[in-house]
């Protein structure tokens, strides 16, 4: 069948982006990190990448930002864009810049899974 679904995880905490790594790659999810949010839309081109998740707010840069570049980038406009912040009132913001959906941080790990499948089953239904 087809290969392992590639996912971008886009954070400027290497801990956090570490431990998403850990736990996606459990899951059977081939991760790839970067803490440099101009590096995104590069990365989702060579890796191939089948899903982004993006931190809000990634140090010196908006990921509201990001999120509207890849959105504005023909060869990465349809690559779904599931946002994450710990701030209360993101989730709008970050739907408004083109996330396809967004985590509340902290989360439960299973929540994040069924979260990044449900996106991914849109995206293979469209």
């Amino acid at each position: 069948m087809d290969d392992k679904t590639k996912i971008l995880v886009v954070d400027d905490d290497s801990g956090i982006g570490e431990m998403l790594k850990t736990l996606l790659e459990f899951y059977g999810f081939d991760v790839t990190v970067t803490e440099k949010p101009d590096e995104a839309e590069d990365l989702i081109q060579e890796k191939g990448v089948d899903l982004v998740m993006l931190d809000m707010l990634i140090s010196g840069v908006n990921g509201t930002d990001v999120c509207m570049g890849i959105r504005e980038n023909e060869k990465t406009k349809d690559v779904p864009v599931l946002m994450m912040s710990a701030l209360h009132d993101a989730g709008p913001k970050c739907k408004a810049a083109g996330a396809d959906d967004f985590m509340a941080k902290p989360f439960e790990m299973e929540d994040l899974i069924k979260k990044i499948n449900h996106i991914l089953e849109k995206k293979d239904a469209s």
